[in-house]
């Protein structure tokens, strides 16, 4: 056991954790050059095209030290963006150890500090290491500066590398090895292995990936899952090498994946512990803390017939993503679907494209909420996070909506650009300080609403990518909601309902009605496009009938001849839009989900 070190990569987006991860796998020459290519773990689509870690990764690394004695390094590669922060909190739970990677040029940022805290909460020993430093605007001392007087960490055990050319990658491992402890654990207990991350195979069922913390497990033994109580015999046991390499038996201290034909998604729980049926352990480990969903959307799909693919599909991506939420929901426009939990905009995308992707469902989105609370006059309080429940507004007595703290880093000429953007979004309580000089970080109390329209991508656009930003909720304040129902023809569309502020009502309204008019074609009759709160009609616009040249065979002659045809057309139109359904495209959906600039 004192030849295994277990540790994770984390840092802010974009400061090249997969890079180190790639130089590692290869100064271990676990690849040949002829498979090697950039971001070896990120095996996602999504991932590569778009150039982010979405799911923490395990490898187990066979490291040769300087000393000559050969280790086992299992390396946890983690997500940076903060809508993947559960990923990291998952993966950290399985190891002793961390390094904290910060960008030589960007320094110390909003998520390089989150990641701090989730890696201190779980008492773990913390290695700085300051990234590209081949970069022209690298400042390798000022980065160090900011670890001790930001961070507070002990500079002389950090260490410089590039991970884009390799300089200094040994160093780093030499680092881990030396610095980091060893795991604990006795192999001769009852087995005790926590579920970090699983995910479905087709022909093999349920590939659960675990640590083990006590006790030795080898095909053929008998598991038991602590909070079913459902058992399984295993088939296979084996580490994440390269590729899943099957071992004799997995040890105390191993982190290591774990089949048993295990076919129910839902026996399979991140956070559970599996012990042996035979000789189980006393207690659980303590498992994950569940996590809160902040965005809640419904998915239906498009043809009806898709609706039990989209129950397993989703049943499926919940093990492989705990942060997801799902619970069955109607619209009568768009049938039975599902209202979904995210933890942000990016990870509502991620699932949107994974479930279109992997599993062929096309999907309509409905406008993201966060969730209220509703205090009604008979002193009920309901949390509602879909405008179809909205309660009446005359037994309302108070509302209140989600406020979060948000941490925001940036360079100090944006200061005013960001506190405008702050302001428009009803900031409150600003605050800021020079964490060093050139470099400003601003606090300001937001409502969530608010932040998960678009807020992140104004953000980037007016710092040109410089700014970054993190937040946590506070609490729950008062606030004006109503609820914007959007009309076609005449119908509501409840798909399109939203809950929001007063002030902001027309403002939504007139952008909702201005996507439809482009995506909605052109019918026979005119059709209109209202937003309303309840009987008033805040914002309206008219998509143009179609109109064919009757008066085409009329030549010359009296005008009184094509009035009366053009009146006989128009006649017609009226009649025809008493009865004619207006076909609303899928996209116009998504189009009222996307901001002014996109």
């Amino acid at each position: 056991m004192n030849k295994i070190r277990n540790f994770s990569i984390i840092a802010h987006i974009d400061h090249g954790k997969s890079t180190l991860a790639d130089r590692m796998i290869q100064l271990c020459e676990m690849v040949t050059a002829r498979e090697f290519k950039d971001q070896l773990l990120d095996s996602m689509d999504i991932e590569r095209e778009r150039g982010i870690t979405i799911k923490s990764q395990a490898i187990s690394l066979p490291y040769k030290a300087k000393d000559g004695q050969i280790y086992e390094l299992n390396l946890v590669d983690t997500p940076g963006h903060v809508d993947f922060s559960y990923e990291v909190s998952r993966a950290l739970a399985a190891c002793e150890g961390a390094l904290l990677l910060i960008d030589a040029a960007q320094g110390v940022e909003a998520q390089t500090l989150a990641n701090l805290y989730l890696a201190m909460e779980n008492d773990l020993e913390i290695i700085p290491v300051i990234n590209k430093i081949d970069l022209p605007a690298a400042d390798p001392e000022g980065t160090l500066l900011q670890i001790e007087d930001d961070l507070g960490l002990d500079i002389d055990n950090a260490r410089q590398c590039s991970a884009k050319t390799g300089v200094g990658v040994d160093e780093v491992l030499e680092a881990v090895v030396h610095l980091l402890p060893p795991p604990t654990g006795d192999v001769n207990k009852p087995l005790k292995a926590l579920i970090f991350d699983a995910n479905y195979d087709p022909y093999r069922g349920t590939i659960i990936s675990c640590r083990i913390f006590e006790g030795r497990i080898k095909a053929g033994d008998t598991i038991l899952f602590m909070s079913n109580n459902a058992s399984y015999k295993v088939e296979e046991v084996g580490k994440f090498l390269f590729k899943k390499t099957p071992q004799k038996e997995l040890r105390a201290g191993q982190v290591g994946y774990i089949l048993a034909g295990v076919k129910t998604v839902s026996d399979t729980k991140p956070g559970d512990t599996i012990t042996l049926k035979d000789d189980p352990c006393t207690e659980a480990l303590p498992g994950f803390m569940e996590v809160q969903p902040m965005v809640f959307s419904s998915l239906y799909p498009i043809s009806t017939d898709d609706y039990e693919d989209l129950t397993t599909a989703l049943g499926k991506l919940k093990l492989n993503d705990a942060a997801l939420t799902y619970q069955k929901d109607t619209s009568a426009a768009l049938g039975f679907g599902y209202r979904c939990g995210f933890l942000g905009l990016l990870h509502l995308e991620v699932i949107q494209e994974r479930l279109e992707r992997e599993f062929d469902i096309p999907l309509i989105l409905t406008v993201p909420t966060v969730s209220y609370h509703f205090y009604l006059q008979d002193g009920e309080m309901e949390i509602i996070d879909n405008p179809s429940y909205f309660p009446d507004p005359a037994k309302i007595e108070r509302t209140e909506e989600p406020f979060i703290k948000a941490s925001i880093l940036m360079p100090e000429r944006y200061m005013g650009v960001v506190m405008n953007l702050c302001m428009e979004r009803r900031g409150e309580n600003t605050t800021y300080h020079y964490p060093t000089p050139g470099r400003i970080e601003l606090s300001c109390e937001l409502p969530l609403a608010e932040v998960i329209y678009d807020f992140y991508d104004m953000l980037k656009s007016i710092t040109q990518g410089y700014g970054s930003f993190d937040y946590e909720l506070i609490d729950y304040r008062p606030s004006d909601l109503v609820k914007l129902d959007i009309l076609v023809n005449g119908e509501r569309v409840d798909a399109l309902s939203q809950l929001v502020h007063r002030e902001k009502a027309r403002e939504r309204g007139l952008h909702a009605c201005d996507r439809l008019k482009e995506e909605i074609p052109r019918h026979m009759f005119k059709i209109a496009i209202q937003a309303s709160i309840g009987g008033t009609v805040v914002a309206r616009t008219n998509v143009a009938a179609m109109r064919k040249d009757v008066t085409a065979k009329c030549y010359g002659g009296d005008i009184t001849r094509k009035r009366k045809l053009l009146e006989k057309q128009k006649a017609g139109k009226k009649r025809m839009k008493t009865v004619g359904n207006v076909d609303i495209p899928q996209k116009a959906f998504l189009a009222v989900l996307k901001s002014e600039q996109s």
